[in-house]
């Protein structure tokens, strides 16, 4: 099969496929997404179906030559393309003598968990998750409970790209019928709140509608669905509880009945957003304390990953250092931290996007969002005397942004996030001050994240699966020190013009 690899697709690509159609930028560091189209947009693809089934032949190829077993979980999303996504790709795996376990409509850590339960050791699930409508993608992993990194992803796009294929025929393929159900016993069983615990659960249209309301009722709450029912266009906001669109639509659900928590859950239900009973949004990471909290309580010496996007409470709040937590900050993205849970055998990891990550006893190592709603809500259990509130007020204060996202083309926006380094790494070997302060630490783990002497900080790193670049602030002091640092961090980053607008800001 010839690949065409473009910058821009050539016109009629779905009236007319002669030839895959792939574009090179689709592979990102730990999964894959294109723009595949919808009626109505200007917007050139950059996938059509038999690019789709070539790269099913070079994931069939790649887990083949990685020595693992020809068995692979596959499933889709809601979308109304993602169906025939997926069956493309089916074809290309057993083309290249991959054993396809087909789920049907999934959550991603749906299909995650079917790698245990059916024994494959390999997943490749069909969604683009919060990203709007018109986009799909892969997400893939060949050793469970990890997902792909940068090395399997380059490997990968190599072999689809070069169309060097292993076609060796003898694949198959079966349908496995209810393991949507399969999914919620295993995640309710056993687990029964003390108190009947009223929930918002709000899913933003997206897949998790299918599923987080039934989960929730089956460990005892009284749930109160927003925006549950399925709809591929996404016709109230994108199914994302990073975005404080979504979040407005929980706080003011939650103020209008009274609820004890809302919870939102992204378009594939890897990531949950939390809001108190009193409105409050709370961002991802502080919720990621309260839990470590809770999880070290009962734990003690828990050890716990967290990104660089995260609050720098993991590492100074006094009940964590009572407990004897340790935290390791961390790339973002999930494959990444997952792989580095699993590296240190730390009971649970956090991302400020909401992914989190929780080892044995409480899970099997990967995201799941509607495991972190279960593991949020035994949090109450275990406070009778406490809300949500509560406990977010017994955190020490700090003042923290939203993920902010300025544009920046894929093709760029590593090479700007090069130079902003580059930058600071010269301001502090000269000793020059920055956001009115001496710079205390950088962090280059993932991009650089700027600490002041006070403990103020601010992140910028280019985004792994959007034309983005990611800007994130927090200040232990003052709003007034977390506006100071944006400031700063974004007039270093408007000395390059690619540069551009925010999706929001604070």
């Amino acid at each position: 099969m010839t690949v065409t690899i473009v910058g821009q697709a050539r016109p009629n690509t779905f009236a007319f496929e002669t030839s895959a159609l792939v574009k090179a930028t689709g592979f990102r560091e730990y999964d894959a997404r294109w723009w595949f189209g919808q009626p109505g947009s200007d917007k050139e693809p950059e996938l059509n179906l038999m690019g789709v089934q070539a790269i099913g032949m070079g994931l069939g190829t790649l887990i083949r030559r990685m020595g693992v077993g020809p068995d692979i979980v596959t499933g889709h999303d809601f979308r109304s393309y993602s169906m025939a996504i997926k069956m493309a790709l089916v074809s290309g795996l057993m083309a290249a003598g991959a054993r396809v376990k087909d789920i049907g409509l999934a959550l991603s850590p749906t299909a995650y968990f079917a790698q245990f339960a059916l024994d494959a050791p390999s997943v490749a699930m069909v969604t683009a998750s919060h990203n709007e409508n018109g986009w799909t993608g892969v997400k893939m992993g060949a050793q469970r409970p990890l997902t792909f990194g940068p090395d399997e992803m380059t490997a990968l796009k190599a072999l689809v790209l070069d169309g060097d294929f292993d076609l060796i025929g003898g694949g198959s393929y079966e349908f496995v019928s209810g393991f949507r159900e399969r999914y919620i016993e295993d995640l309710t069983a056993g687990r029964n709140l003390g108190r009947k615990l009223k929930v918002v659960a709000a899913c933003g249209n997206g897949t998790a509608g299918a599923f987080a309301p039934q989960v929730l009722e089956g460990i005892g709450c009284e749930v109160i669905p927003l925006d549950v029912e399925l709809d591929h266009t996404f016709p109230h906001y994108n199914p994302n509880p990073e975005d404080m669109q979504m979040l407005h639509a929980i706080r003011d659900k939650v103020l209008e009945t009274g609820a004890d928590v809302g919870l939102g859950f992204d378009g594939d239900g890897d990531r949950c957003g939390v809001v108190d009973n009193e409105g409050n949004e709370i961002f991802a990471d502080k919720v990621g304390v309260m839990l470590a909290r809770d999880i070290s309580g009962l734990h003690p010496k828990s050890v716990f990953v967290v990104d660089v996007k995260s609050t720098g409470l993991f590492m100074t709040d006094p009940v964590l250092l009572q407990n004897g937590a340790r935290a390791d900050y961390w790339k973002t993205g999930h494959s990444y931290i997952k792989r580095r849970v699993a590296e240190l055998n730390a009971i649970a990891g956090f991302e400020k996007s909401g992914h989190f990550f929780f080892n044995p006893p409480i899970g099997r190592g990967y995201d799941d969002g509607l495991l972190t709603a279960i593991a949020v809500c035994e949090m109450l259990d275990r406070n009778p005397g406490k809300t949500l509130a509560d406990l977010y007020r017994d955190l020490p204060l700090t003042f923290g942004t939203p993920t902010m996202s300025p544009h920046c083309p894929d093709e760029v926006k590593y090479g700007v996030v090069a130079k902003v380094v580059g930058e600071f790494t010269k301001m502090k070997g000269d000793g020059i001050e920055f956001a009115g302060q001496p710079l205390a630490n950088l962090v280059t783990v993932n991009g650089v994240r700027v600490v002041a002497q006070d403990g103020t900080w601010g992140l910028v790193r280019a985004s792994s699966n959007k034309p983005e670049i990611v800007v994130v602030v927090e200040s232990p002091i003052s709003s007034e020190r977390r506006r100071e640092m944006f400031e700063a961090l974004d007039a270093v980053l408007r000395r390059n013009p690619e540069v551009g607008a925010y999706n929001q800001t604070f």
